[in-house]
C-alpha cells in the first residue's frame, strides 16, 4: 500500500510528503524510513497504539524546541492540542489513509505555532499508530486549497496569455488566452522549447539580451512583437518572471502576454492630435518646435546650416469675415498645401494656428536656393483659390532666418523669421524678408538691459577692481585706477563697453558714478592707512555725469573729509570729448570745481581726440594719459615712438605728469622710461586685481620693473 503524494506547489505551505511503500508487516521498511526523515526539512512525528510520541525528526526537534528526541514518551496532545479530532475521524474513515490538517502546536517553551500538515496511518505498527509530516504556516495567508483554487481561476480565466517554463526553457502548460492570442492549440506548444514562439521582428540579439537579463535578474519585461499562427504581427507587452526553489535553484518561470494593439492604436491618435494640426495635418506648433531643436542639434554636430521661413497670409482675416469661417479653412488647408508641393520631402512644413505657417529647411548651402524657393512660394499662393462659387486672391510675407547666421536656438531663431516677416510686411507685402539686425532687436535688447541695470545697484551685482598705475622711475605702485565690473545673475560679467552706454543714456550713471566714488575712495583711505603709502585712486567720469544736475561735488568733499583723505589723493579721468563738450555751461562749470576743490584731474585717451593745447591750459589737466593704441606697436624709431616721445615732451614743457597705459612688454617699458614717462599701467605689470590681491600686492613692495 502506498501513502498518497500532497500536491507540489511552491506557494503551498503544506509539507511535501515522501512516498512511503510498506506492506503491512514491512516493520524494517518503516524503521529505515523514519532514519531517513532525520534528514527532511518537513517535521516527523510518529505515535504508537496508545498516541505516545515515539520518534522525532530533527526538524522536529527544532520546530518545538526539544533537544536529543527528549520529546518521546509525551503524549502527542502535548505538542499538538488539537489533534485529537483529526485521528478519530482518520480512524473512523476506513476509505481515507491520510488526512491533511490545519491547527496549532506547542513548543516546549509554551510559544504556539502555526502548523500545516498530513497525518497518516502506521499500518507496520496498527491502524492506530500515526506519523504526522507537517511544517510552519504562513499566518494569515489564504488556505492552500483556497489559494491553488484562486490561482488556477485566474490562470485559466484571464484575457493574459501564460505559458510556464521548466528551468531548461520548455514549455510545460499555457493557458486558454495564450491560445486565443496566438492561435495555436496547447498541444502545438507544449514540450518545445520556448524559442518557438520567437518572432521575427526581433533579432537574435534581442532574445540573447533579454535572456541574459533573466538570468541575471530573474525578470525582463519590455514591448515585443507576437506572432499569430496566420502569420499577423501584433505589439504585445511581454513579462517574464522566475520562481525558485527552497535550495534557490530555477523551478518555473512565466511568461506573460499582453495585446497593446489597441493601446499602441489610442497612443497614435492622441499623439498625433497632440503634435498635428487638425485641419491641415501640418505639424503644429509643438511638433515644429521639437523637429526645429532636433535640426539644430543636428547641425550643430555636423557644422550645417538651417533655414527658416515664417509665413503670414495677407488680409486672411477679411476672408474669413467676408466669406466666414468654413471657407477660411477650405483657404487654409490649400494654402497648406501649395506650400507643401514647394518644398522637399525631406523639409517640414507646419501651421503655428491662424494664417501663420513655417518651413523648416535642413542642409542649406547657397541663399539662392532659398531665394528660389521663397520665389515659388509666393508664386503659388499667388494664384487664385476656388472655394466653391467664390474666387479668391491672397498673397504672402515671408520672413527668412538663418542658423547659425543670425542665431543658435529654437527661440531666438522663431522671433527672428516673426520680425523679418513683419518687415516683408511693413515693405508693400507678397514678398520674403531676411532677418538683420534691426534697430528693434537691439531695442529690445537696451530695454531688458536698462531694466536690469535699474535692479542691480540695490542687489548689489556691481564690484570694483583695481589696475596697478607703477612709477616707471622706481617700479613701484603709486596710484590704482578704479574700473566697474557687473556681475549680471543670468549674463554673468557683463562688458563696461555695453552697459555704461546705456547708463548714461538713461540717467543711471549718476548713483552708479556716486556709488563706485564711495566705494574707491573708502578702499583708497584704508590702503592709505594700513601700508602707510601716498597711493592715489583714479576714477572715470562720464560726461553724462557732469551734464543736468552734475555731481554732488559738496557731498564727495564732505565724504573725503570723513575718511581724511585730502582731494588730491583722488584723481579724476575724463576724456577728450568731455572737453570738446565744454561749450555746455554746466559741464565748463564742473570741471572748473575740480580745479578749485584740488581734486585732480587726467585727461584719458589722450591723441585718438580734437582737443587743443587750450584746453590743457584752461581747466588745469594733471595728468595726461597715452592712449594703449600708441603703445600696442611701440618700438625704437616707429612713428608711435616719436608721437610718444613728443606727447611726453609736451606735457612736461606744461607741468603735466604723463601716464602711459596698454605697456604689455619689457621694451615698451624701456622705450616708454628713456623718453622720461612718468607713469605706466598694463598687463606688464598686472591685470585688474579685485581688493584683496591689490592688497597682497602693495604689501609685497615688489619692484615691477622688468
Amino acid at each position: 500500500m502506498t501513502t498518497p503524494l500532497l500536491p507540489d506547489s511552491l506557494d503551498s505551505d503544506l509539507p511535501n510528503l515522501a512516498l512511503l511503500p510498506m506492506g503491512p508487516s514491512d516493520r524494517s521498511h518503516l524503521l529505515a524510513l523514519l532514519r531517513l526523515g532525520d534528514f527532511a526539512q518537513d517535521a516527523f512525528l510518529a505515535t504508537d497504539t496508545c498516541g505516545t510520541i515515539v520518534y522525532l525528526n530533527r526538524s522536529a526537534e527544532r520546530l518545538f524546541g526539544y533537544r536529543h528526541g527528549s520529546a518521546v514518551g509525551l503524549p502527542v496532545h502535548a505538542l499538538l492540542p488539537d489533534i485529537q479530532d483529526i485521528n478519530h475521524r482518520l480512524n473512523q474513515d476506513s476509505s481515507r489513509e491520510t488526512l491533511l490538517w490545519r491547527g496549532q502546536g506547542c513548543s516546549r517553551q509554551a510559544q504556539t505555532l502555526q502548523l500545516a500538515g498530513a497525518v497518516t496511518h502506521i499500518p507496520a505498527l496498527s491502524g492506530r499508530s500515526h506519523l504526522y509530516v507537517m511544517r510552519p504556516r504562513r499566518t494569515g495567508s489564504l488556505d492552500a486549497d483556497r489559494q491553488a483554487e484562486i490561482a488556477a481561476l485566474v490562470y485559466r480565466n484571464t484575457s493574459e496569455g501564460m505559458l510556464v517554463l521548466d528551468s531548461k526553457g520548455f514549455i510545460l502548460d499555457v493557458n486558454p488566452a495564450f491560445v486565443s492570442l496566438r492561435g495555436r492549440a496547447q498541444s502545438d506548444v507544449v514540450g518545445r522549447h520556448v524559442r518557438c514562439l520567437n518572432s521575427p521582428c526581433h533579432d537574435r540579439e534581442f532574445y540573447r539580451t533579454m535572456w541574459r537579463s533573466v538570468m541575471e535578474t530573474g525578470c525582463w519585461q519590455g514591448e515585443h512583437w507576437g506572432q499569430h499562427v496566420n502569420g499577423e504581427l501584433y505589439p504585445e507587452w511581454l513579462s517574464i518572471n522566475t520562481s525558485f526553489g527552497d535550495d534557490g535553484e530555477v523551478h518555473r518561470r512565466v511568461m506573460i502576454f499582453s495585446n497593446i494593439a489597441e493601446i499602441k492604436q489610442a497612443e497614435a491618435i492622441i499623439w498625433k492630435q497632440a503634435n498635428f494640426d487638425r485641419l491641415t495635418d501640418l505639424p503644429n506648433r509643438q511638433m515644429f518646435h521639437d523637429r526645429l531643436e532636433q535640426s539644430i542639434r543636428k547641425a550643430r554636430r555636423a557644422g550645417g546650416r538651417i533655414g527658416l521661413l515664417f509665413l503670414d497670409l495677407d488680409r486672411f482675416k477679411e476672408i474669413n469675415d467676408t466669406l466666414g469661417h468654413a471657407m477660411g479653412d477650405d483657404l487654409l488647408k490649400e494654402a497648406a498645401r501649395r506650400i507643401s508641393a514647394c518644398v522637399r520631402q525631406s523639409d517640414t512644413v507646419a501651421r503655428l494656428g491662424g494664417d501663420e505657417f513655417t518651413v523648416l529647411l535642413d542642409d542649406i548651402h547657397e541663399n539662392r536656393d532659398i531665394q528660389r524657393l521663397t520665389d515659388a512660394i509666393l508664386k503659388a499662393l499667388s494664384q487664385p483659390f476656388n472655394l466653391g462659387v467664390e474666387t479668391v486672391f491672397i498673397s504672402t510675407s515671408i520672413g527668412v532666418t538663418f542658423f547659425p547666421d543670425d542665431a543658435t536656438d529654437a527661440e531666438t531663431l522663431l522671433n527672428n523669421a516673426d520680425q523679418a516677416m513683419y518687415s516683408a510686411k511693413a515693405d508693400g507685402r507678397n514678398r520674403s524678408h531676411y532677418f538683420t539686425s534691426s534697430m528693434q532687436e537691439r531695442a529690445q535688447t537696451r530695454m531688458r538691459l536698462v531694466n536690469d541695470l535699474h535692479l542691480a545697484l540695490d542687489q548689489q551685482q556691481f564690484s570694483l577692481v583695481f589696475q596697478p598705475i607703477v612709477d616707471l622711475h622706481v617700479g613701484r605702485v603709486a596710484k590704482a585706477e578704479t574700473l566697474l565690473r557687473w556681475h549680471h545673475p543670468v549674463r554673468g560679467l557683463v562688458s563696461p563697453a555695453e552697459f555704461i552706454p546705456l547708463a548714461e543714456e538713461t540717467g543711471i550713471i549718476r548713483a552708479l558714478g556716486d556709488w563706485v566714488f564711495h566705494e574707491a575712495t573708502s578702499q583708497v583711505a584704508q590702503w592709505r592707512s594700513q601700508f602707510d603709502q601716498d597711493i592715489q585712486i583714479s576714477v572715470n567720469i562720464s560726461p553724462a555725469q557732469l551734464r543736468h544736475e552734475g555731481l554732488d561735488l559738496p557731498s564727495w568733499a564732505s565724504h573725503l573729509a570723513h575718511l581724511g583723505l585730502l582731494p588730491q589723493h583722488v584723481i579724476v579721468e575724463i576724456t577728450e570729448g568731455l572737453l570738446m563738450d565744454s561749450d555746455d555751461e554746466r559741464i565748463r562749470q564742473q570741471l572748473e570745481a575740480f580745479r578749485q576743490t584740488g581734486v585732480r584731474v587726467a585727461l584719458d585717451d589722450f591723441g585718438t581726440g580734437y582737443s587743443s593745447l587750450s584746453y590743457l591750459r584752461k581747466f588745469n589737466i594733471d595728468f595726461l594719459k597715452i592712449d594703449q593704441s600708441f603703445v600696442a606697436n611701440l618700438h625704437s624709431g616707429s612713428a608711435d615712438h616719436a608721437l610718444c616721445e613728443a606727447i611726453i615732451l609736451l606735457a612736461h614743457k606744461l607741468g603735466l605728469k604723463v601716464v602711459a597705459e596698454g605697456i604689455e612688454t619689457a621694451d615698451q617699458y624701456a622705450l616708454l622710461a628713456q623718453a622720461g614717462c612718468d607713469y605706466g599701467q598694463g598687463f606688464l605689470f598686472s591685470r585688474p586685481l579685485a581688493a584683496p590681491a591689490f592688497e597682497a600686492l602693495l604689501s609685497s613692495q615688489a619692484d615691477l620693473r622688468p
